[in-house]
């Protein structure tokens, strides 16, 4: 790129300021924050008044893991644990069979209302089915998101733990387009180790954090902090390594930890809270900037399309199905978590793998899944408190009614 080292530094920082200050107006009209740190990194690329080129999807791809496994890790720290005990079950639900559903579901419709090749639909249905854990934690817990019951931890365990299968999905497609014979077995395989190492490597590291901070004192307060992130970038690069899902483990060794009673926990919460905004920014910044303004408008009407079926018809489907045998989410909640589907970084890091592959029309791919996440931030994530005073699922507006009944979705209410 040829950039000096202040060069950044002043145009990182220049932008994450201008992206603050212009949140505070953007608040006023139910912006998510994270389409403002889009539009920033976008004006300032090469098509845009900073006129910054920046055309490298290897540092993108892994600034992108970075930032994800950081806010993953403060969404988990952040979570009461003994309440999402009660919603593990439809959560996993929908981080898998939801995902496949979607992904096929998409990838059909898209092969048949657009007339793109069927393997190429069936990866971009994968590459978009997963929801984000950057975009859902920032909506959901923004100051005007208040939802009732077991919804908020549902999705956003939901947008923690469903990017195994996107993965997988995301992979045997490449592999089936790439290489003539395919190795289904293999891939399953990999499938449940991602699971199994993600689960375990998370919880078993948990512990070892815990009994640091309990049983060590380390003297110094700024320690701690650093001890936890180092422990973050440990487990995700570990549990990688030896075929595991980095990102699920990172997950849940926060959710692990949250149940535990820490010295400085309070402190630990905060600092975390901070570095993952500061890593959401970073991220959509620099996602911002590696897309062309120019080709999304060339393929904005393909990308509307595709955005329609994945907000209306597939993940719509893939919630209703996969939630099927949990009888007492009723209809209205099966609606709000049908809409808050939010599509974020993680899609369009996964559309990074097809350009590092060089797989054909890899570019096309990564544009719409850019102009869906647009789509998604901006009409999904600012109508979702609307949709859920409608629905009667806003915690903001309890009424004399609501005091006198049970809440529909109490400690029980998930049970199969």
């Amino acid at each position: 790129m040829g950039f000096s080292v202040e060069f950044v530094l002043l145009a990182g920082s220049l932008m994450i300021l201008l992206s603050i200050l212009v949140s505070k107006m953007s608040s006023h009209f139910s912006i998510p924050i994270l389409a403002v740190f889009l539009f920033v990194g976008m004006m300032a690329g090469s098509e845009g008044i900073g006129k910054i080129t920046f055309d490298n999807v290897e540092f993108a791809k892994g600034l992108g893991i970075v930032a994800l496994s950081f806010i993953l890790f403060a969404g988990g720290l952040d979570t009461n644990f003994r309440r999402t005990r009660l919603i593990m079950w439809p959560s996993f639900a929908l981080a898998t069979a939801g995902v496949f559903i979607s992904a096929g579901v998409a990838g059909l419709l898209i092969h048949f209302i657009l007339g793109r090749g069927l393997w190429e639909s069936l990866l971009l249905g994968s590459v978009i089915s997963s929801t984000d854990a950057a975009a859902v934690f920032s909506i959901l817990r923004s100051r005007n998101v208040k939802l009732k019951g077991m919804l908020k931890p549902l999705l956003e365990i939901e947008s923690a733990s469903n990017d195994p299968s996107a993965v997988f999905l995301t992979l045997i497609i490449i592999q089936i387009m790439m290489m003539p014979s395919l190795d289904l077995k293999g891939l399953l395989i990999m499938f449940f180790q991602q699971l199994f190492w993600g689960v375990v490597v998370g919880i078993a590291l948990s512990r070892v954090v815990e009994f640091i901070i309990r049983r060590m004192d380390l003297q110094y307060e700024g320690l701690y902090p650093v001890l936890t992130m180092s422990f973050v970038t440990f487990t995700y690069s570990m549990t990688a390594l030896i075929g595991g899902n980095g990102f699920l483990a990172v997950f849940l060794m926060g959710l692990s930890l949250s149940r535990f009673d820490l010295r400085r926990k309070t402190n630990l919460i905060t600092f975390h809270d901070s570095i993952a905004w500061l890593m959401q920014a970073v991220m959509f910044l620099t996602l911002g900037l590696l897309v062309y303004p120019s080709r999304l408008i060339d393929v904005w009407i393909e990308g509307v399309v595709v955005a329609l079926i994945l907000f209306f018809i597939a993940r719509p489907i893939s919630v209703y199905a996969s939630l099927l045998p949990f009888r007492s989410i009723n209809g209205k909640e099966k609606a709000l978590i049908s809409w808050v589907g939010l599509r974020g970084a993680a899609p369009i890091v996964l559309a990074t793998f097809p350009l590092s592959e060089r797989v054909q029309n890899a570019e096309f791919i990564f544009n719409i899944v850019f102009f869906v996440v647009l789509l998604s931030v901006f009409i999904q994530g600012t109508t979702i408190t609307p949709l859920a005073r409608r629905l009667g699922l806003d915690a903001n507006t309890e009424t004399e009614e609501e005091h006198d009944t049970p809440d529909i979705m109490d400690d029980s209410s998930f049970q199969a």
